[in-house]
């Protein structure tokens, strides 16, 4: 069983998709800038489980921590992109670096992600990639962010375009407010979309899924 690589594993999002899978058994490859104590967590599920520090931002490490992975387990059955630069700033306060950055976390990652993992999950016919999106309204006291959020939903488009008719789902989960423990973000319940969306039929796969603050609708057959 191949498993799962989770980029930004740290606390919130990352380490409750982390236990979400481990839950099912799958192994978890955990990629993170600063480590930290997630790996633990899993490995304490009795899953195997792989830690690798490196800066999404870094092309060159999240290729080698990406490839290690696959050396560890084999191609993955999923790739979680969980990495964003959460932070305050209006029109004009960030200069041309700055901005650089951002983008380059913000999307750039994914993109190197993406290039690197979809091309075999296609060949194989099967992979789910899987951003974590947010931001479904821009907001003027966060620009950066708002244009990142806005492009990775938009590469999640092409990506679908180019590698989903080869059996590969590419997905968002969009969440559309701050995640804590206890709220309707909590990050144990958007866990549970990420699995969801690994887990729907073909036939029945959904490029996003909103998390939305309100209660969930199921569909009913």
């Amino acid at each position: 069983m191949a498993g799962i690589i989770i980029i930004g594993a740290g606390p919130g999002i990352g380490r409750s998709v982390a236990l979400r899978f481990a839950r099912e058994g799958l192994p978890v490859a955990l990629i993170s800038r600063t480590g930290g104590t997630v790996g633990a967590e899993v490995a304490a599920r009795g899953v195997r489980t792989l830690t690798h520090r490196a800066d999404a931002a870094d092309e060159d490490a999240l290729r080698a921590a990406l490839d290690e992975a696959v050396d560890a387990f084999g191609p993955p059955d999923v790739v979680v992109y969980n990495v964003a630069l959460i932070r305050p700033d209006a029109l004009g306060e960030l200069d041309g670096d700055a901005l650089r950055h951002a983008w380059t976390v913000n999307v750039g990652g994914a993109i190197v992600a993406a290039a690197h993992v979809l091309p075999g999950m296609a060949r194989r016919g099967g992979g789910t990639f899987v951003v974590t999106g947010g931001m479904p309204e821009p907001k003027p006291e966060y620009v950066s962010l708002s244009l990142g959020k806005a492009a990775v939903r938009t590469l999640v488009d092409l990506l679908d375009r180019r590698f989903g008719p080869a059996g590969a789902h590419v997905a968002t989960v969009t969440v559309a407010g701050p995640v804590a423990p206890g709220t309707p973000f909590d990050p144990d319940d958007i866990a549970d979309r990420f699995w969801q969306l690994h887990t729907q039929p073909r036939a029945h796969r959904q490029r996003e899924i909103v998390v939305s603050g309100e209660p969930a609708v199921v569909p009913v057959d």
